[in-house]
C-alpha cells in the first residue's frame, strides 16, 4: 500500500469546510420560545437545563430536532413522502449548520405482544441465524427459530409452459417456522368468560351482548340481522347447538343486507382481532375494564410461555436451546456467547457479542431478551434504543437525549455519562435535556433557560460553561450546588404493612414490613426489584392510590381543565349564572364554534406537502360560538376562564360572584404540584414530561385512600421544583396518608423516614433487602452503593 507524502507546508487559514462548527438558532418562537437566538457548538455535549415547562423541548425537539427531520423527509420521492408524517416547518427566522438529528426520546416502545426487547434490537435476529448454523440437530433454516414464523405446508397442481405445451405437475412446499401452534407466537393463552359476553336470557334484539360498542343500533345490528344465521328475537339460552357456535366461533362470512355487502364474523375471532391481539393497557378504559373481566390470560401450556414450538426448542448449542438463551439474564448470555469458539460464524459472533456486552455497559444487563417490549419503562425503552446507536459507524450527527438519566440510580448514571462521551467523541454533537446535576457537570456547553414555566419562562436565562452556571444568578445555578440535609428527627410510623414472600420477577421470596404514616422512600440501582416489590406486592385496593410513570393520552382537544374534571364545576357555574344549559360550555359539544368545530384553528391538509393550521376567523381562536361568549360568570366569558393560569382561576373561583369551592380545591391541588403558571386550556399535547407527571399526581390526590404509592415522582423536575414535591409530600404525610416513593433522587432520599434499600446488584444480583433503617442509619452504615451515594450527597 502507498501512503501520500505531503510537503506542502500547513496552511495557516483553515478551510472553508472547516469552520461551519455552530447551531446557530435565531428568533424561536415555538409554543413558550419568545424569540429566542442560540448558538450550540458541533461535536460537543451541550445540556439544556431550567425548570420544568421552561421551554427545553420546544427548543431542542420541537425546533432543533423537527426541522432536522423534515429537511431528511423532503429527499425521499413523493411516493415515498407519502407513507411519511408530514411536517411544518418550526416558527423560527434561521436555523443554520444542522446535521442529521438522531432521536432518543423516553416514548415507551411499542406494546404489540409480540415485541420483545430481541426483536427490539435485532438481538433475536442474530441469535435465529446462530442457532441455524451451529443448532444440534439441524431443524432448518433461521425461520424455524422464529415465534412469528408459523410452519406451514400445501401442495396442488401447477400449470408450466414446456417445450411449447402447457403441462400440469404436482408440487408441494413447505416452510419450517418456530411459531407455538397453540398460542401462535404470544407466550399466553386466554380463556374468555361467555357470561361476561353475553346475557342468556335476552335476545339480540334486546341487547343481549354485553361487549363495548356491540350495539343493535349500529353496524352490528344491520350485520347480525342481515345474516339470517339466528332469529334476533330469540333468548341465547335456547339457540340449538349450531346458532350457538354461529354466534361465538363462525369465520369470517360475506352476507348481503339492504343492497349493502357486509361480513359476519363470531364474536371470539373478533374479539381475538379487536382487543386480545392489542396490549391491554393501551385499550380504551371501558374497553380494558371489560378484557380484564371476561378474559384470564395465562402460560401457554405446549411452550411454556418460550413463544416456540418443540421443533425448535430441540435444537442445543452446548445444551442451551434459543428458548433458554432467550431466558437468560442478558449479563449471562453475554458470558455464554463469549465462550463460544466457532470460526465459520466468528463475525456474527463478535457483532452479537458487541450488543450484548452493550446492556451490560449500558445498565440493562438484568433483562432478558425474551422480555416484552411494552413492560418496559420509559428510561429502560431509552437505553434499549441507545444500543442501536453505540456501535454506529456514523460520525457528525446529532444526538438529541431526553433526561436520559431517568429511572437510574446516581450508581447507574456514572455509567450513562461515559456513553454520552462516548458518542461526542465520535465526532458527533450531543444534545441533552437535563435535571441531574451529575450529567450537567460533565458539559461542554450549558444553555440555561427560564426564568420560569408556561409565559413565565422561554427565554435564555445563561449559556456558557458549568463553571459559569454555577457562579451565574439563575435559578439552576443558585440551585445547582444545593444539597438536602438528613432529618434530625423522623416520624413515627402508626402502623405497618406486611409483605411476605415476595416473589414477583427477581425477588428472592423477600419479607419486609412497610411503616404507615411515614415518608418511605425504595430504593436500589436499576432492576434491583423496586417497581417488583412495591407494585408487585401491595395491592391497589381502595385504601391503596397508585400513580405510575403510564404516559397521560391527550389530543388537541384535551386540556388541564378535561383532563382534571375541573370543567365540569366550571360548565355548571357558567349554567347556574346564566340560566342555560352546561353543555353551551363546552368546546367540544354545544358551545362550538361552527367554523372550526371548537378545535381554535383551522387544519388544512396539503397532501405532500405539510398541514397548515390558521387561527379559525369565525371565533378568533377561541374556540366558543359568539353568542356563548356573551354569557357571563364573575365579569368572565368561558374562553377568559380557559385562558387563566392555575393561580389566577385559584383566585377567580375562590371569593366573590364566581366563588365555585369544586373547582377552587382541584386548582389548588394544580397549584400544590407546582403547576399554577399553566393556562387552564393550554393543550396537552403542548406539555413537557414532568407537567404531565404532576397533572396526573394531582388528579389522583383528590382520590379517598390512605397510601399513596408514587413511581418516581421526580421525573421531569428541576432541581428547584424537586424542593416543592418534598413539601407536598410532607403535607400528605401530616395530614394522616402514608406515602411510598420508588425513588433515586438523593434529595428525597435524605428527607425520608424510612429507607428500604434493594440490591445489591441488579437482576439475579438483586432482589434482596439490603438495608432497611432511617436514612442517617443508612449514611453512617455506607454498607450499600446506595448509602455510599448518599454519603458522599450529604457531604457526610
Amino acid at each position: 500500500m502507498s501512503k501520500v507524502t505531503r510537503t506542502d507546508a500547513q496552511s495557516p487559514e483553515p478551510h472553508a469546510a472547516d469552520v461551519h462548527d455552530l447551531i446557530r438558532v435565531h428568533g424561536a418562537r415555538v409554543n413558550n420560545l419568545k424569540d429566542v437566538s442560540v448558538e450550540i457548538p458541533k461535536r460537543r455535549l451541550t445540556v439544556f437545563t431550567g425548570v420544568s415547562g421552561s421551554g427545553k423541548s420546544s427548543l431542542v425537539f420541537d425546533t432543533i430536532a423537527a426541522e432536522s427531520q423534515r429537511l431528511i423527509n423532503e429527499t425521499y420521492s413523493t411516493f415515498v413522502q407519502g407513507f411519511m408524517p408530514t411536517l411544518a416547518r418550526p416558527e423560527v427566522d434561521v436555523l443554520d449548520g444542522l446535521t442529521t438529528v438522531i432521536t432518543v426520546d423516553q416514548q415507551r416502545m411499542g406494546a404489540d405482544p409480540r415485541s420483545t426487547v430481541g426483536t427490539a434490537t435485532d438481538a433475536n435476529a442474530m441469535l435465529r441465524i446462530l442457532f441455524s448454523r451451529l443448532g444440534k440437530p439441524h431443524i432448518g433454516s433461521a425461520k424455524a427459530f422464529s415465534f412469528n414464523v408459523a410452519s406451514i405446508s400445501g401442495a396442488g397442481a401447477v400449470t408450466i409452459e414446456r417445450a411449447g405445451q402447457t403441462v400440469k405437475e404436482k408440487r408441494s412446499f413447505s416452510i419450517t417456522g418456530g411459531m407455538c401452534p397453540r398460542c401462535e407466537g404470544r407466550g399466553s393463552v386466554n380463556d374468555i368468560d361467555l357470561t361476561a359476553l353475553y346475557d342468556d336470557t335476552k335476545s339480540l334484539s334486546e341487547g343481549a351482548l354485553t361487549i363495548p360498542g356491540y350495539t343493535m343500533e349500529g353496524w352490528y345490528g344491520r350485520i347480525y340481522a342481515g345474516s339470517g344465521f339466528f332469529d334476533m328475537d330469540k333468548p341465547i339460552r335456547k339457540y340449538t347447538k349450531r346458532e350457538l357456535h354461529d354466534l361465538l366461533h363462525k369465520e369470517p362470512t360475506k352476507v348481503k343486507f339492504d343492497g349493502i355487502n357486509l361480513t359476519f364474523e363470531g364474536i371470539i375471532p373478533k374479539l381475538q382481532k379487536s382487543m386480545l391481539s392489542k396490549d391491554v393497557e393501551g385499550l380504551q378504559p371501558h374497553v380494558r375494564a371489560f378484557v380484564k373481566r371476561a378474559v384470564t390470560f395465562s402460560v401457554c401450556p405446549d411452550c411454556a410461555g418460550t413463544r416456540l414450538n418443540a421443533g425448535a426448542r430441540s435444537s442445543k448449542i452446548k445444551k442451551i436451546s434459543i428458548a433458554d438463551a432467550c431466558a437468560m439474564q442478558i449479563s449471562d448470555l453475554a458470558k455464554w456467547v463469549r465462550d463460544l469458539d466457532e470460526p465459520s460464524v466468528g463475525p456474527l459472533l463478535a457483532t452479537l457479542r458487541q450488543t450484548l456486552d452493550s446492556f451490560v455497559e449500558i445498565g440493562l444487563g438484568y433483562l432478558s431478551l425474551d422480555r416484552p417490549s411494552g413492560t418496559l419503562s420509559g428510561g429502560e425503552s431509552q437505553r434499549v434504543k441507545m444500543i442501536r446507536h453505540l456501535g454506529s459507524s456514523l460520525t457528525d450527527v446529532t444526538y438529541v437525549f431526553d433526561e436520559p438519566t431517568v429511572g437510574l440510580h446516581p450508581h447507574d448514571i456514572q455509567q450513562m455519562n461515559g456513553l454520552l462521551l462516548r458518542l461526542r467523541d465520535k465526532g458527533n454533537t450531543v444534545l441533552v435535556v437535563e435535571h441531574k446535576p451529575e450529567t450537567i457537570a460533565i458539559a461542554d456547553h450549558v444553555v440555561d433557560l427560564g426564568p420560569g414555566a408556561g409565559q413565565g419562562g422561554g427565554t435564555i436565562c445563561f449559556e456558557g460553561t458549568v463553571e459559569g452556571l454555577r457562579a451565574g444568578d439563575t435559578i439552576t445555578g443558585r440551585h445547582f450546588g444545593d444539597r438536602a440535609s438528613l432529618k434530625e428527627t423522623v416520624r413515627e410510623p402508626n402502623g405497618k404493612l406486611e409483605i411476605r414472600g415476595a416473589k414477583t420477577h427477581n425477588l428472592r421470596g423477600v419479607d419486609v414490613d412497610v411503616p404507615l404514616g411515614v415518608l418511605v422512600v425504595v430504593t436500589g440501582v436499576a432492576g434491583s426489584g423496586k417497581s417488583s416489590l412495591v407494585h408487585g406486592s401491595i395491592p391497589v385496593t381502595e385504601g391503596v392510590i397508585s400513580v405510575d410513570q403510564g404516559a397521560i393520552r391527550g389530543s388537541r382537544r384535551s386540556n388541564p381543565a378535561t383532563y382534571t374534571g375541573l370543567l365540569d364545576p366550571i360548565r355548571k357555574a357558567f349554567a347556574k349564572a346564566n340560566g342555560v344549559k352546561p353543555a353551551l360550555f363546552s368546546a367540544n359539544s354545544e358551545g362550538a364554534c361552527p367554523a372550526c368545530n371548537g378545535a381554535g384553528v383551522i387544519y388544512m391538509d396539503l397532501a405532500m406537502m405539510a398541514g397548515v393550521s390558521t387561527t379559525c376567523e369565525e371565533c378568533e381562536g377561541k374556540r366558543f360560538h359568539a353568542s356563548v361568549l356573551e354569557h357571563h360568570l364573575g365579569g368572565r366569558d368561558i374562553s377568559e376562564v380557559l385562558a387563566m393560569p392555575v393561580t389566577e382561576a385559584a383566585e377567580f373561583f375562590g371569593a366573590g360572584e364566581a366563588r365555585t369551592p369544586a373547582a377552587h380545591k382541584i386548582l389548588e391541588r394544580l397549584a400544590d404540584v407546582g403547576l399554577g403558571y399553566l393556562s387552564l386550556g393550554q393543550p396537552l399535547t403542548t406539555l413537557s414530561g414532568g407537567e404531565r407527571q404532576r397533572l396526573k399526581l394531582a388528579t389522583h390526590m383528590a382520590d379517598k385512600g390512605g397510601v399513596y404509592v408514587l413511581d418516581e415522582p421526580t421525573a421531569g423536575l428541576h432541581l428547584a421544583d424537586v424542593e416543592q414535591l418534598l413539601g407536598l409530600l410532607d403535607r400528605l404525610v401530616d395530614s394522616g396518608k402514608s406515602v411510598i416513593v420508588v425513588e433515586h433522587h438523593q434529595a428525597v432520599m435524605a428527607h425520608a423516614d424510612w429507607i428500604i434499600d434493594l440490591g445489591p446488584g441488579a437482576g439475579h444480583d438483586g432482589g434482596r433487602i439490603v438495608f432497611e433503617g432511617t436514612p442517617t442509619a443508612l449514611v453512617e452504615g455506607r454498607t450499600t452503593l446506595t448509602g455510599e451515594h448518599l454519603a458522599t450527597y450529604v457531604g457526610a
